[in-house]
């Protein structure tokens, strides 16, 4: 079953209640819908932890699980698929983002070279920030959508995959 599938990529949950950033939302963190793995949860979780990826402020965690907590979907995945945002994939992340926003304004693009200080932050930003920002919006609905969709039909292929062999198992077993 998907939820198999999906259980054995997921952190507990004292690892998620005991988070130093996550601990402000107290007893809210004992909603057991919070950690439910449905369809509905874990395509909701998708949905929210793939738009806050791209939202270019720090905590996104926080922020992901300040939405997914009155939404009712799964906490740890929406925490944890913010993290696809890291040092690492920021930089090409972020480019891909503010060149989106470029075309989508018919703006010329800079040849920038990304930095993670306040300095370029200062200096860089005051030239592409609407573009970026809107090539940030646009990346994270985008992505939201097509992860919503992409593990409700999974959940879906998954689901009949599983009752054609259970189907075929009851057929086997009575001849």
């Amino acid at each position: 079953m998907a939820k198999k599938f999906i259980k054995r990529f997921m952190p507990d949950h004292d690892t998620i209640r005991d988070h130093k950033y996550l601990r402000i939302f107290g007893r809210l963190l004992h909603d057991p819908n919070l950690w439910h793995l449905n369809r509905r949860s874990v395509s909701g979780a998708f949905a929210i932890g793939l738009f806050f990826a791209f939202v270019p402020v720090p905590f996104q965690m926080v922020l992901s699980a300040a939405v997914a907590i009155p939404t009712r979907v799964n906490l740890p995945i929406s925490v944890v698929l913010v993290w696809i945002t890291n040092p690492l994939t920021m930089p090409p992340m972020f480019y891909g983002t503010y060149r989106l926003g470029a075309w989508l304004l018919n703006k010329p693009t800079m040849d920038i070279e990304f930095q993670i200080s306040w300095e370029w932050l200062s200096t860089t930003l005051a030239y592409i920030w609407q573009p970026f920002l809107l090539g940030c919006l646009v990346a994270g609905l985008f992505s939201s959508a097509l992860g919503f969709l992409g593990i409700r039909l999974f959940w879906r292929w998954h689901l009949v995959r599983e009752w054609k062999r259970r189907k075929q198992a009851r057929k086997d077993k009575h001849t």
